[in-house]
């Protein structure tokens, strides 16, 4: 779940993304302060939007994503009860950019400048992630966007699929990350060994 909050760009309105849609066929059910938004060849629910979000949801700040904390996330689930929609949103506390370790990088077979690397995020949990920076090796430690995440440029990180290979991931540079003083040179941040495998990596505010 993805949620995003910017009073002076958006408005006083919540969006939240819980799904990627397949195609561009979309409905939406809207029902007093809250809309619901469908995709009509599965019945499946990408997203939610709530109006007049700071009326039913205390505190709400930010200017792109934000996490909603337990409260708010209760009241969040009293608004939609109450427009009358059966859905409950959980708790999601789990970090979508992480600390990753490139166990190996091998070179993808239909491509002369991507390769497929095996990434472990957390103790036991390995991505394939096929990424196109020149400098990805084995033995590095990187920064992953795992899948779910949003850039800072607004872009989410879903499951996807170059030139046949699965990739569920994002291998970042510190310039997609916004990172001050990033490097104009092409090539995904490297990490000193300070950094432990699985834990959070925070993105400047």
């Amino acid at each position: 779940m993805i949620v995003s909050y910017n009073l002076e760009a958006v408005g006083d309105t919540l969006l939240i993304v819980v799904a990627q849609g397949k195609s561009k066929e979309v409905s939406v059910i809207k029902q007093g302060n809250v809309a619901c938004i469908v995709e009509k060849d599965t019945d499946q629910i990408l997203g939610w939007n709530i109006f007049d979000a700071s009326h039913h949801i205390t505190n709400l700040n930010g200017n792109g994503e934000i996490k909603l904390s337990p409260s708010q996330i209760t009241e969040l689930n009293l608004a939609v009860k109450e427009a009358g929609f059966a859905h409950e949103f959980e708790v999601d506390d789990a970090p979508k950019f992480v600390v990753g370790y490139v166990h190996t990088s091998t070179p993808h077979q239909d491509s002369d400048h991507l390769t497929v690397n095996d990434i472990e995020v957390d103790n036991g949990e390995h991505l394939q992630i096929v990424c196109g920076a020149p400098n990805i090796k084995a033995g590095l430690k990187v920064v992953v966007a795992k899948v779910g995440a949003m850039m800072p440029d607004g872009l989410i990180i879903w499951p996807g699929e170059l030139r046949g290979v699965a990739s569920f991931g994002m291998v970042c540079s510190a310039k997609e990350l916004h990172l001050p003083n990033a490097p104009k040179e092409k090539g995904i941040l490297e990490l000193d060994d300070s950094y432990e495998v699985g834990s959070r990596f925070n993105l400047p505010k």
